[in-house]
């Protein structure tokens, strides 16, 4: 019996090129661009035909993203106000526009709250909630120009359940969704669509889990299994698109069922 092509592997389906996707002339910004999911989106914007810049903190590592799948580099600190700015006067510099902004970037400084430090709290805070802010505020003037934006977020499951050891990272992706409503009412006049979505996937952060906990991860997954990072590609497309235009503040969960 002839069945719908399948991994067996991993149970996911077979991902084509060509999603049926064209950001043609316009352009992107992915932030946390060096890896992961970040790259991955930037591939898919990419071969959608957009222009695509990815930022990142590691400078070294975003310029061999960038040349990996054709796209321009820009090495900045999301938690710095001046970079950010820097970053976006250049875009629009070599540009003349930007018309996608996805806020990814971020880290972890894990550690039980009573072992928190000031600046594991202050630093993830500042590079997702704040980075997202900042990269926001900086394109919401050329959105604005242009009658037409739009934002999508990376937020995380931890941010509505929370997790045990990350107090700041589930504080600051709460602050993302609280943001992205935020931002969505504020910006709909203007034609700007703000949307999160709240992945699942196999990244580094996943990786650095122990064994023992991953597992345990895993099993709590109706789907069994952590997604690739490029199986985010598709729900960030839909939203970035022109179609998703009477779609806002939402926040999409591609999480394989885990937040259900």
């Amino acid at each position: 019996m002839q069945g719908v092509p399948n991994d067996n592997q991993t149970g996911s389906f077979p991902l084509r090129d060509n999603l049926l996707f064209n950001f043609s002339g316009q352009t992107v910004i992915v932030t946390g661009g060096a890896q992961g999911i970040g790259l991955e989106l930037g591939r898919f914007f990419q071969k959608a035909q957009a222009t695509v810049y990815l930022v990142d903190f590691d400078g070294d590592g975003v310029q061999d993203a960038a040349a990996s799948i054709g796209a321009r580099a820009h090495h900045a600190d999301v938690a710095s106000t001046d970079e950010v700015n820097a970053a976006v006067d250049r875009i629009i510099g070599e540009t003349g526009r930007v018309d996608i902004l996805v806020n990814n970037a971020g880290i972890l400084r894990d550690n039980v709250l009573w072992k928190l430090t000031d600046e594991d709290w202050e630093q993830v805070l500042a590079v997702h909630t704040g980075g997202t802010f900042r990269f926001t505020r900086a394109c919401t003037p050329h959105f604005r120009q242009q009658q037409f934006g739009r934002v999508i977020n990376v937020t995380s499951y931890t941010g509505l359940r929370g997790n045990t050891g990350q107090a700041n990272y589930a504080a600051a992706k709460a602050g993302i969704i609280g943001f992205t409503k935020t931002a969505a009412k504020e910006l709909a006049r203007f034609g700007v669509t703000v949307n999160a979505v709240s992945p699942n996937a196999e990244t580094r952060m996943i990786a650095s889990i122990p064994e023992e906990k991953r597992q345990e991860l895993t099993a709590a997954i109706p789907m069994r299994r952590f997604a690739q990072p490029e199986e985010m590609a598709a729900a960030v497309g839909f939203l970035a698109s022109k179609e998703a235009g009477y779609v806002t503040g939402i926040v999409l969960a591609v999480d394989g069922g885990i937040s259900m």
